[in-house]
């Protein structure tokens, strides 16, 4: 037995990543979601595949689950209704369906496992594990509690999760990528290719573009009127209470002052630092060597790059004579950059370079003063500011108005047209929270104290709907014309570009039009700053000497491709890059052989959906 694991251990690791990632994503929607438990009526199950049923708590369980995993992408909560728009319920549902088609399956071949195997998989479960690092029962039962499910309920999943891994077990393992696949995937994948890229401004055109009219200005406004509307909004009346508009208003304790000054004196007494960089060598005698060659001229840059390092690897930062060691003195004794050593370090004998001064710094209480008294009347227009909240609370529960909170709580009242979290935003909406209240505030809302990141709070209440409304030449007369010059410089450089591309088709070198950026032997993931997403697709799709005119926001240039470099077919590179495709191609195949088998599984056994069950558990989440 021991020989057959031998030969497949691989094989197996692959399809088991399938596998366990299965039997994972059972435990955790068994597990997931504290308190939904419970939908009244009788409603136990949402439908069923073949013979096998699909509990409502466990489909309203996986739905909370990936609610809270959205809630953590996101940085905020996230409705069903949201999630909904996103086809999460959908995916739920299908994925559960799956997994209820392998247990019907598992059970029609009648396929379990013992009660020894369903022991040692709960005893071995961290989660069941107590302050000794054993299993014990009372954190088992306590877990299982909080979970609201019983110890037979969970035994009986396991076991029906431990046999439905070992179907699709017998279905996932074994898969191997054909080696033409994996061949053409790596040729694909580890292709190279170079190219140079002229960048065209307006310094390329042959004349300055004239100078727009009124009339051009008012019919340019007239035929990109949407680029000049005001996107509908929603103007929201808000009472806010933020820490920069009381903090002048608290007290300030000298004592504590001092004291916080005092706390952080090494904030305000710096003492003189170098910013230094440490070459290391093995031996004194290649450190010496080395310093040997610098006083004959050699560059110290040469020395790094030799070492096969950065300027990155070696930098030291700034820091203080004491942090040097043996070289404190000599790097401390230079009144210019300059390079001195070698000198024992803790890394080995090094050559150290110098190259700045940092003048120490002294500032005194009087100096600081201003700042640490405003920072510690803003920690207590924070602490005061929460102080009042459970008061703004009571308030609000008790029917009282925005006026009535800046009345009774000294609250500021405005009013914002915000338009949404994708604007670029300004004053109160630059608050996430107060982004995130606003986009779900509707007029039948009743308002809430919304906490902001800074200590503030603010309270919303929206007024109106204010729709799309396009705004009159006469106030977006810059923006028209900026806009009018953006435009026609682009289609001038447009115009530009294709007369280049002519002359260089027609013999000329793209150098003779300007200064060409040339990159050499890059990857499909390459990347070139300033640059459209379209730039690298064109450069995987051409040939040599091919020329394409590249156009973008702000972006106009002409792009030739100069080689194309085959991936290489050995090496320990070229075999671990083969490795890791073969890998993904067999998880790949093996994942779609799983998908194949459990949709033939719901096909056979037949499935039955009962949507007013569905919608029951729906109803939970609102």
């Amino acid at each position: 037995m021991s020989n057959t694991q031998d030969e497949t251990p691989r094989k197996k690791g692959k399809a088991g990543q399938i596998v366990v990632w299965a039997l994972m994503a059972m435990l955790v929607v068994g597990l997931g979601g504290f308190g939904v438990s419970n939908f009244g009526g009788g409603v136990t199950s949402i439908g069923r595949v073949g013979e096998r049923e699909i509990d409502t708590g466990t489909y309203a369980r996986a739905l909370q689950a990936e609610l809270n995993a959205l809630a953590a992408q996101f940085g905020q909560a996230v409705s069903l209704t949201q999630a909904q728009s996103l086809g999460i319920d959908r995916q739920v549902l299908q994925s559960l369906v799956a997994q209820t088609a392998l247990d019907n399956e598992a059970a029609r071949v009648k396929l379990s496992v013992g009660d020894a195997v369903v022991a040692q998989q709960i005893t071995n479960s961290p989660a069941f594990q107590g302050t000794a690092g054993r299993f014990d029962r009372e954190a088992y039962r306590f877990t299982l509690d909080r979970n609201n499910l019983t110890e037979a309920r969970y035994e009986t999943a396991l076991r029906a999760d431990i046999a439905r891994q070992l179907l699709t077990g017998a279905v996932a393992a074994g898969f191997t990528s054909p080696g033409v696949l994996t061949d053409t995937l790596y040729a694909w994948l580890g292709e190279r290719r170079g190219f140079s890229l002229l960048r065209l401004t307006a310094a390329d055109l042959p004349a300055p573009l004239p100078a727009p009219g009124d009339a051009e200005l008012q019919a340019f406004h007239g035929e990109n009127i949407a680029q000049f509307t005001r996107p509908e909004a929603k103007r929201i009346r808000y009472a806010a209470l933020l820490p920069d508009a009381i903090a002048s208003e608290q007290s300030v304790d000298e004592v504590a002052l001092r004291k916080l000054y005092d706390d952080r004196i090494a904030e305000f007494v710096q003492p003189e630092k170098r910013l230094v960089e440490r070459l290391v060598f093995p031996t004194p005698e290649a450190a010496a060597a080395a310093k040997a060659r610098l006083d004959a001229g050699e560059t110290f840059d040469a020395l790094v790059a030799e070492r096969r390092l950065t300027l990155q690897d070696i930098d030291l930062g700034d820091v203080a004579a004491d942090e040097l060691g043996a070289a404190g003195d000599a790097v401390f004794g230079l009144d210019g950059p300059g390079v001195v050593g070698p000198f024992d370090s803790d890394l080995g004998p090094a050559l150290f370079r110098m190259n700045a001064i940092l003048a120490a710094q002294e500032i005194s209480f009087d100096e600081a003063r201003a700042d640490l008294a405003l920072e510690q009347q803003s920690d207590a227009a924070r602490r005061s500011i929460a102080d009042r909240v459970e008061a703004i609370d009571d308030l609000l529960a008790g029917g009282a108005t925005l006026d009535d909170l800046a009345k009774e709580q000294g609250m500021v009242l405005d009013s914002v047209d915000y338009v949404g979290a994708d604007a670029a935003p300004e004053g109160i909406a630059a608050y996430p929270a107060f982004r995130a209240a606003a986009d779900a505030l509707a007029a039948s809302d009743f308002p809430e104290a919304v906490l902001l990141d800074d200590g503030g709070v603010v309270v919303l209440q929206l007024t109106e709907i204010v729709p799309a409304t396009p705004i009159p030449f006469a106030d977006a007369a810059d923006d028209v014309a900026q806009a009018y010059a953006a435009a026609q410089t682009a289609k001038a450089l447009s115009a530009r570009a294709v007369e280049i591309k002519a002359a260089v088709e027609a013999g000329q070198p793209l150098g003779a039009f300007g200064i060409v950026d040339r990159t050499a032997n890059t990857a499909r993931e390459g990347f070139v700053e300033n640059t459209p997403d379209t730039l690298m697709t064109a450069v995987f799709q051409m040939q040599p000497g091919d020329l394409q005119v590249i156009e973008g926001a702000g972006f106009t240039a002409v792009l030739q491709l100069d080689s194309i470099s085959a991936a290489p077919t050995d090496g320990p590179e070229a075999d671990a890059l083969k490795g890791a495709i073969a890998a993904q191609a067999e998880q790949a195949i093996a994942q779609d052989a799983l998908s194949l088998f459990a949709n033939a599984l719901t096909a056979e056994a037949g499935i039955f959906l009962d949507q007013a069950a569905i919608n029951a558990v729906h109803a939970q989440f609102n």
